[in-house]
């Protein structure tokens, strides 16, 4: 179905719609003109016609308001309006949707002033394809906690939509509920990404003490390995930011346990020979930026692409992802130079290929030089869903606050929260600890962890929402 309530009709040349021509109800009800279409508002003329149906409504009808309606969200430069027409173009509802606080976008926005003329109300639906419309925006938008306060009449309809209540409120003397729309794009990608890996690893015959670490301590030496694959699908499409990444990842793992590189393995394959040397062209950079020697490797020509580095670096004193307690503090230190890859956005942002190698060392060397309780660098998981991770091998929960975490401008919550960083480090250690030297990178406190599973998100109201309501792996405890 469409967000204007009509649905797709497949046209064919010549060829008569069999169902149609029988006269079945629900074909000849799909090929009817919609009622209505949704779309957000085109100018000035959109926005007035709005704003009469709100004074309609909520000052005339329900006597809400004495004169108007408006308030400052409706100057606010941000507020996005969608709006409901009909076939002759008539605006016939609307809903508005915002940023909550007046300063930067903490990715909490809240949708209200939801209205539908009295004479298009009914079986048309406007008003549930208008909140629903409102959502996948909000969802476009990066944010990761969406409320409404709604009049009690209209919790039913909420709740009919996925809402969950969350108090009754009063506006304006009348009874009101807030409500918030779930929105699980932090659980959804560590379950896409980590859910399965306790199951699927449970039989490995691994060392103990650092289950489900950056990398792993060879046993009787002081040599730490890592080893990190490539999607397939980057190394075909983009392959010189494929090697760049090789080495990128595999030396954070490295960073995160407190070693330093001593070099790397690559295991290559492609379809020829060009394409080999563009993935190790980016690879060959990177590794002459980290100032890390490729020590060996395999490459294989004639197959589908495909991308896997190994690690190696010692300390003699690794630092473990699950050496977190409750009651310690929660730093995130992250390059916030730079930008999002091109082709990626959203998704991928690049810190990295602009820096000099002393920075790049500075920040790859910040954990061996303040040696937290523990340490995880920012994976695909994201930053909650790397939080998680370290959460759950220190047996605890984290709660993360939201408008403490350091972001790009360039950002939204939602995308930085659940994107590869470039650099990006979580440790976790007793309150008023030193934060890591990491040259050009920025360290925050903004968090603790606590007794309990998961990782909440706590806004600046103290409202805490879910963001992972479990473990992440089930590999559990270190």
């Amino acid at each position: 179905m469409y967000l204007d309530g009509s649905a797709p009709v497949a046209v064919v040349d010549e060829v008569p719609d069999i169902l149609a021509l029988l006269g079945d109800r629900s074909t000849l009800a799909r090929q009817q003109q919609p009622a209505f279409r949704i779309e957000e508002a085109a100018g000035a003329a959109d926005v007035t016609a709005y704003r009469q149906l709100r004074r309609a409504a909520f000052v005339h009808e329900q006597g809400l308001f004495a004169h108007h309606d408006l308030d400052d969200r409706d100057t606010d430069p941000r507020t996005v309006v969608l709006v409901a027409k009909d076939p002759q173009g008539t605006v016939v509802g609307g809903v508005r949707l915002c940023p909550v606080d007046d300063g930067p976008d903490l990715g909490w926005w809240q949708g209200g002033r939801l209205v539908v003329a009295r004479g298009a109300r009914g079986p048309h639906g406007i008003g549930a394809a208008l909140v629903r419309a409102a959502c996948a925006r909000a969802e476009t938008e990066g944010v990761l906690r969406f409320d409404a306060t709604v009049q009690a009449r209209s919790e039913p309809l909420f709740r009919r939509l996925g809402w969950q209540r969350v108090r009754d409120t009063t506006v304006a003397g009348t009874p009101h509920v807030l409500m918030r729309r779930p929105i699980g794009r932090i659980a959804a990608q560590t379950a896409a990404t980590k859910a399965a890996l306790g199951p699927l690893l449970a039989e490995l015959p691994a060392p103990t003490g650092f289950v489900g670490d950056d990398g792993a301590p060879v046993p009787g030496t002081d040599v730490i390995a890592a080893c990190d694959a490539i999607v397939p699908s980057m190394v075909e499409r983009d392959p010189e930011w494929a090697g760049w990444c090789a080495v990128l990842v595999n030396v954070n793992d490295l960073a995160a346990m407190g070693a330093s590189p001593l070099g790397l393995l690559d295991a290559v394959g492609a379809r020829d020979a060009a394409h080999a040397a563009r993935v190790l062209s980016g690879l060959t950079r990177a590794a002459r930026s980290y100032g890390i020697p490729v020590l060996g490797g395999h490459t294989q020509l004639g197959v589908p692409a495909a991308l896997s580095v190994t690690a190696l670096g010692r300390t003699d004193r690794p630092v473990p992802g699950g050496g977190g307690r409750p009651g310690h503090a929660v730093w995130l230190t992250a390059d916030l130079g730079g930008g999002w890859r091109p082709g990626y956005r959203g998704r991928q942002w690049d810190s990295t290929t602009h820096r000099r190698t002393n920075e790049l060392r500075a920040m790859t060397g910040a954990v061996a030089a303040a040696r937290p309780a523990a340490a995880k660098d920012v994976s695909m998981a994201g930053i909650a869903g790397t939080l998680g991770m370290l959460a759950e091998a220190s047996g605890c929960r984290a709660v993360l606050d939201v408008a403490a975490v350091p972001r790009p401008r360039e950002a939204t919550v939602g995308d930085w929260f659940t994107c590869f960083p470039g650099f990006a480090m979580l440790t976790a250690d007793e309150p008023g600890a030193p934060p890591l030297p990491a040259g050009p990178a920025t360290g925050a406190v903004c968090g603790e962890l606590t007794e309990g599973q998961g990782v909440g998100l706590r806004w600046p109201d103290g409202e805490i929402t879910e963001a992972v309501t479990s473990t992440v792996t089930g590999m559990g405890t270190a």
